[in-house]
């Protein structure tokens, strides 16, 4: 990352603890007709407001502040022990922790068991003020609603009005919790939620409501008086509803699996990139991908099990960045730490290879599919602006880190893309600890940097050769003349 301070993203809501109790069964209970589970693992993990808030943490270009009532229990102390990149305001909780229990079996859900709460704020006025500076300090409010009575609480409404009209607030709603706010920058509802709250305003007689989620993101903006809706719709992608324009429609690449925790991850990803860029549809855009890419993944469950595989394998430790080098940004759709610890989970080979990547063209395209043949599966560590520039010179790079990244994460034989800030993959190799390293090129006998820090884990270099008469540096000064 530059010296750039990081972006502050405030996230307030309702928080949870998941736990996910897994076993198998085999049998019947001799005194009911219901399966037996024995019970090999239980996992516990940061759910509603506290999950969207660990995602977005996860992008090392913000800090992360969550705002939400969190119980002075046993389950309310791991919840925060679960989320060391987070800075926690913490306001007084009525009842227990919030817990969701799925008993799960080979995989599959058997039963889901909710204790605790009901995890409304208890009394905020002391706790006001706190909340009031860090909403000033944001550079982006994110609420994330689950329907337990923080979004309805007066004051804290209050509060979060008044920041709408000085950063863009992201709005998340739930069927039971309150109505988002004037002056929202943003509203997400899934289609459910997006059709239930026009049903709840009595807009249309039954039967002749909007025939479309477009046109449903159009009076819910109305209705909301939000800069812009987004109603979210599964594989279908999503219907943006802005301000000044017609009705924006962001496809997504179909996946099937588990869509648990799809709408934090949407949320989450549009958020940052908010505070980020300050750009509506690139936000929105990164976040269609994002989410299909939580559910092709396997959802929360997926998640928070890539992140124990790759903490055990030492791919990544926990709490980090899903593998990201330091000062770099998490790329969309499976992460780094994520393809390292599956490929390491089946006993296969992880590759990596790296480079600007500047203008791609069929030397980089030959060189990357080359690279991906070596093993079963390829990430790609691409220079930050700022490194290409130290590298290249003022007038590089041509293509910003953000569309080099979303290009080659395009590509079939490329399963993650790490963006890195130093003159050098060194601390981005460290981190992910490649079992190959290929670089494309004639070094002429010359032992690359990185070569010893590769061998030093057992890893192995690979060179590759260019497909001649093929450069950026050609391509640009062709183009100049």
């Amino acid at each position: 990352m530059s010296g750039r301070a990081p972006r502050h993203v405030v996230v307030v809501g309702d928080v949870l603890l998941d736990r996910e109790v897994l076993g198998t069964s085999t049998r019947l209970a001799p005194d009911a007709p219901v399966p037996v589970v024995d019970v090999e693992d239980v996992r516990e993990s940061p759910g509603g407001a506290a999950l969207t808030a660990l995602l977005a943490a996860l992008d090392d270009a913000v800090r992360v502040t969550l705002v939400a009532p969190v119980a002075e229990d046993e389950a309310g102390a791991r919840l925060r022990a679960l989320l060391p990149r987070v800075e926690v305001l913490a306001l007084p909780h009525t009842g227990g922790t919030r817990r969701k229990s799925r008993v799960r079996s080979d995989g599959q859900v058997l039963l889901r068991l909710d204790d605790g709460g009901p995890g409304t704020p208890g009394d905020l006025s002391g706790a006001l003020e706190r909340v009031r500076a860090q909403l000033a300090s944001a550079d982006v409010v994110l609420v994330s609603d689950y329907g337990a009575g923080t979004t309805r609480d007066p004051a804290l409404r209050r509060l979060l009005t008044e920041a709408a009209h000085r950063v863009p607030l992201v709005w998340d709603p739930h069927p039971r919790g309150g109505q988002p706010v004037p002056g929202c920058a943003l509203v997400t509802p899934n289609r459910a939620e997006a059709r239930a709250a026009l049903a709840a305003h009595h807009l249309h007689e039954p039967g002749s409501g909007p025939s479309s989620e477009a046109d449903v993101a159009g009076e819910l903006r109305t209705l909301w008086s939000a800069g812009a809706v987004c109603v979210t719709v599964g594989s279908a992608g999503a219907y943006c509803a802005a301000e000044g324009s017609e009705v924006l429609h962001l496809p997504a690449v179909a996946a099937s699996g588990d869509p648990c925790g799809a709408g934090d991850r949407f949320a989450a990803t549009a958020a940052v990139q908010i505070a980020r860029t300050g750009a509506l549809t690139p936000a929105l855009g990164r976040a269609v991908e994002d989410a299909s890419a939580w559910v092709a993944a396997g959802g929360t469950n997926g998640f928070f099990g890539a992140l124990e595989r790759a903490a055990a394998s030492g791919a990544a430790g926990a709490g980090t960045s899903a593998g990201t080098s330091a000062g770099a940004a998490a790329p969309a759709g499976e992460s780094a730490a994520q393809v390292a610890a599956r490929v390491r989970a089946a006993g296969g080979t992880l590759v990596a290879t790296g480079g600007c990547f500047d203008v791609l063209h069929a030397g980089h395209v030959g060189c990357l599919e080359a690279a991906r043949a070596l093993g079963d599966a390829l990430v790609v560590l691409v220079n930050s602006d700022e490194s290409v520039r130290r590298l290249k010179g003022p007038g590089r790079p041509v293509v910003g880190q953000q569309d080099r990244e979303r290009v080659l994460r395009a590509l079939s034989s490329v399963d993650a893309v790490v963006v890195f800030t130093e003159d050098d993959p060194r601390a981005a190799l460290a981190e992910l600890r490649p079992d190959v390293w290929a670089k494309g090129g004639d070094y002429g006998g010359t032992e690359l940097p990185e070569a010893e820090l590769i061998r030093s884990w057992g890893g192995r270099v690979v060179l590759l050769p260019y497909l001649d008469g093929r450069s950026t540096t050609g391509i640009l000064a062709a183009g100049a003349r």
